[in-house]
């Protein structure tokens, strides 16, 4: 894991990059035409991808730059379908906490931490799947800032192994 490691205690222990900055979301400000890739079900050896197109629409930078947050639209079984993510960067720690609260469950999700180096961001975060302990990674990458990709993966098995069940790629609308 990067910048991450599970203590002797049991606990996710984050270490920002040298390079965290509040500005590191500034690249997702504005409108987006997203191409998803998800794997129909996770933690079950699958192997078949479902592809949809969403959209997303990113507010920049909010409570004095250090807040960001955006929502995504799409159509999951059939049914209209939102997202809002906000992104929060605390200037003590440099790390970047991420939220998710999908319209299907109204639940926010725990966070994911972490940050980025150089133009990869990889964050961290427990969950609970299927009644069962996880570890969640983010990953994105703005190499291309008008075509970055995000993927997720989760681990059973406190990081050893991991499955990477979701990734898309946006394009921004100019």
């Amino acid at each position: 894991m990067t910048n991450a490691k599970i203590t002797s205690t049991g606990e996710l222990e984050i270490v920002p990059s040298k390079t965290s900055s509040e500005h590191d979301f500034e690249f997702l400000a504005g409108k987006w035409i997203m191409h998803n890739k998800k794997l129909k079900t996770r933690l079950n050896n699958c192997t078949e991808w479902e592809e949809f197109e969403s959209t997303d629409e990113n507010f920049g930078m909010i409570l004095n730059g250090i807040g960001n947050t955006d929502i995504y639209k799409s159509t999951l079984d059939g049914k209209p379908f939102e997202g809002l993510t906000l992104r929060l960067f605390n200037p003590k720690t440099k790390l970047w906490s991420l939220y998710w609260v999908p319209s299907n469950t109204g639940v926010m999700d725990p966070p994911v931490v972490g940050s980025f180096e150089g133009n990869i961001g990889t964050f961290y975060g427990k969950d609970v799947f299927q009644g069962k302990p996880i570890l969640v990674v983010f990953v994105w990458d703005k190499t291309d800032k008008d075509n970055p990709v995000w993927s997720q993966a989760f681990s059973p098995d406190n990081g050893l192994t991991w499955e990477w069940n979701f990734t898309n790629v946006s394009h921004r609308i100019k």
